[in-house]
Formats: C-alpha cells, structure tokens, sequence
C-alpha cells in the first residue's frame, strides 16, 4: 500500500480503495480550486485554542471516508481569515457543506466523528432532494457556557441539520434581557424558533416547531 499525496487516495496492489481524509485550506482561493474539482465538499472553520473548536477538529481529523465524491477540508480562523466572512459565519467549530461552489448546509458545534459521519450522509441526503426541502426555520438557542441542557440542545439540532444562531446570554446582557422579555423566563437553554420560544429540551416540541420526524 502506498500514499498518493496529490489525489488524497491510499492504493493496494491486491485491492482498490480510496480513502477520502482531511485536508487543512490556507485560503478561499484553494477552497474554490477544490470545489470545482469535486462534486462534495465538508469544510471544517475552527478556531485552534478554543476549546470546543479542538474538540470538533479532533475529532474530524480522525474521520475517513469511503466516497470518491467529497473531500473533506479544514481551515484554522486564527490563520486563515478570508473564508468564513464570504460565508457569514460568525462563530466556530462551523461545518460547512458544499455541492461544487453552492452552500448547502451549516452545522456547528463538536461531534464524535460518529455524529459527523451520520451528518455528512442525512446532509447529503437531504441536499439530493433538496425540491422536497421545507423552508430553513428561523433558529436562535439562548444559552450558558456551563449550561449541560444547552449542550443537549445544540446536539439535536446539529445531528438533524438544522441552521440556528447561539446567544451566550451570560456574556451580552442586552440578549439575555431580551430573552427574559419574550419569554418570561430566566432559565436557559431557551430555543427559538420562528418567534416562539420553547424552554429547556423539550424535544417534542423542538421536533413539532421544526417538522423533524
């Protein structure tokens, strides 16, 4: 078995295989030269140092794929700063999606490279139907660094690929009075979704707001 550096694949004599693995972008420019030479592309924004963006990359640099289709890259925001304000991305661990130059899909967040695995195939799923799609839900999770609900909160909706925005409301005290405001309620997590608030996980709830199955 030897490796081939330019074409991220491992080949055996007695047997073929490819093996899609992680690759670190140093900039927009290469992110695009990749993307338009491969039908799927998972980029991973991190940030190094941060402790939820070292847990995400440790996990995703773990991962290998079976898929001649995709590759799967990295990009260090601390280094490599002209990639996620083309994409709006204002916080990270931020996986993104692409189908050649198209973004389909942003999920944030840590995961085993179990749970990333399970979103790289109900992701690529969903895109290949994408004219069954329902419109994206508008989504903002009010949360707490200590908060361990929050955490169970930002998990379901990344393992069902739903977009959402988080609001650390024990760092901007005008978001966690706004909250308080609509809600009536001082606990956290608090979800909202399309104007209605639901508080702590519920996941009933959460499901029935968002149409999950």
């Amino acid at each position: 078995m030897f490796w081939h550096s330019d074409c991220n694949k491992f080949f055996n004599i007695s047997k073929y295989l490819y093996i899609c693995i992680m690759r670190k972008i140093s900039d927009l420019k290469e992110l695009k030269e990749l993307q338009s030479s491969t039908e799927k592309t998972w980029l991973l924004l991190y940030k190094s140092g941060s402790q939820q963006s070292d847990c995400a990359f440790s996990n995703f640099d773990t991962i290998q794929r079976d898929n001649k289709s995709e590759i799967l890259c990295s990009a260090d925001v601390n280094k490599v700063r002209d990639i996620h304000p083309v994409y709006n991305i204002s916080s990270v661990p931020s996986l993104l999606y692409f189908e050649k130059n198209n973004l389909k899909n942003i999920v944030k967040g840590c995961h085993s490279a179990k749970q990333f695995n399970s979103i790289f195939d109900k992701s690529a799923y969903v895109a290949d139907f994408s004219e069954d799609v329902k419109p994206v839900k508008n989504v903002t999770v009010y949360t707490t660094p200590t908060c361990s609900w929050c955490t169970t909160v930002k998990r379901h909706l990344d393992e069902n690929g739903i977009q959402y925005r988080e609001v650390n409301v024990a760092a901007d005290q005008k978001a966690a009075e706004a909250m308080i405001k609509k809600s009536g309620q001082q606990g956290v997590p608090q979800t909202e979704i399309n104007g209605q608030i639901v508080v702590g996980f519920d996941k009933t709830r959460i499901n029935s707001l968002l149409g999950i199955n």
